[in-house]
Order: structure tokens, then sequence, then C-alpha cells
């Protein structure tokens, strides 16, 4: 399997390109940064991507959906959130000193729930809801590896500043983690939304915001 990050610009957010080795077919994982990042590395991977994946609808984890799906044609998967109540597709993102809506743009191909299977040739990881950071949030997980989203970071958690994302709930979101993500293996590398990679154990160990006397 490989996995190329892309990190950086606009919101400092990380997109993810999986594809196998075998095929050569895989997905993009949150298409937050440049399209042209994006664009730029599938062509010097050599890899054709068949889905994109968002692990929740923030815009910083899908400023360039439009442009990359018009680009590859890829289906786009999201979780669905028919039987949630509060809407995860529109969230107030700000501009300037204002704080405008933001609204997904494309219509998903394809509505995914907890416990799905993304599969790609050779590829399969399982999609692990993970509600806190957003009511919609999801990991993917296989072959070692989880992409955490805003869920789990190293050495910290997906709290964002109060209002600006309506649906965060940070009790929740410690829930979500202790139940889904820290009974995985030890050596399992997490690749985060933001910021540096990071293991499983590594955190059970030393994120502080899991600590029992925060669990409050």
């Amino acid at each position: 399997m490989f996995v190329k990050i892309i990190a950086g610009n606009f919101f400092s957010s990380n997109c993810y390109i999986v594809a196998s080795e075998t095929t050569r077919r895989g997905m993009i994982v949150d298409p937050g940064v440049h399209a042209n990042y994006i664009m730029g590395a599938v062509a010097e991977m050599g890899v054709t991507v068949s889905l994109i994946v968002l692990t929740h609808v923030h815009v910083d984890h899908c400023v360039s959906l439009e442009t990359v799906k018009n680009s590859t044609k890829a289906q786009l998967a999201v979780f669905d959130t028919s039987n949630i109540q509060e809407s995860p597709e529109i969230i107030k993102m700000p501009k300037g000193l204002l704080f405008v809506p933001f609204t997904l743009p494309i219509k998903p191909d394809i509505l995914l729930g907890d416990g799905s299977i993304i599969d790609i040739d050779d590829l399969q990881f399982s999609v692990l809801h993970t509600p806190g950071h957003s009511k919609d949030s999801v990991c993917l997980f296989r072959h070692g590896t989880l992409f955490s989203g805003d869920t789990l970071f190293r050495r910290s958690i997906g709290i964002s500043p109060p209002m600006l994302f309506p649906g965060q709930d940070v009790n929740q979101l410690k829930n979500s983690i202790r139940e889904k993500l820290l009974p995985l293996p030890d050596d399992t590398i997490v690749h985060p939304g933001h910021g540096a990679p990071t293991t499983i154990g590594e955190e059970r160990r030393l994120n502080r915001m899991l600590s029992p006397e925060r669990s409050r």
C-alpha cells in the first residue's frame, strides 16, 4: 500500500493519497489542500483515483473537493447523516471577521455507515463512526493504518473553538476514541487530519487529553 501525505496550505490540513501497490488504484482522503498539489501528486505516483472519502464535512478537509472530483471522475463517499438531527453539511467558517455558511457542493455517490467496508482491489478499510468533533466524523482502519480525520491527533484530540463547528461534543469525542480507536493494536499508524503521524500505542500512553483526570 502506498500512502502519500500532502500537508500544508489553506488550513494546515493533511490530504492523503492511498493506493494499491499491485494495481495502482486508490483513493483520496480529505482533499483539503490546493487541488494542483493533489493532482500533481496523483500524476507523480502514477495512480488512478476511484474514490474520494471525507472523514467529515468541514471546509478544511474538502476545499478542493469539486476540482479534484471533476479531474479524477472518482466517486465521493461521506458518512450517511440521514439519522442525524443536526446536519453536519453546514458549518460556520470565518472569513475575515465574518462567519459564512459552507455547504457540501457535490451530492455524494456513496453513503457510509459505521462498519462499512471501503474496497479498492486489494485494499479494504473499515469505517469507524467516531462522533464528537462533528456528528459525521469517521475514521478509516485497516492494513495497520488509521486515517483519523479530526478525531485523534498526535498528543491531542479534535476540539475546535466553541461555536465554530456545530455538533461538537467533547465527552462524546473522548468516548469515541476510547471505544473505537484505543482498542486497536499499539503499532497502528495514525494519520491525522492535521499534524504529524503517531501510533495508537503512543496516544494511549502519552495523550494527556485522554487521561482519566481529563475525562470530565
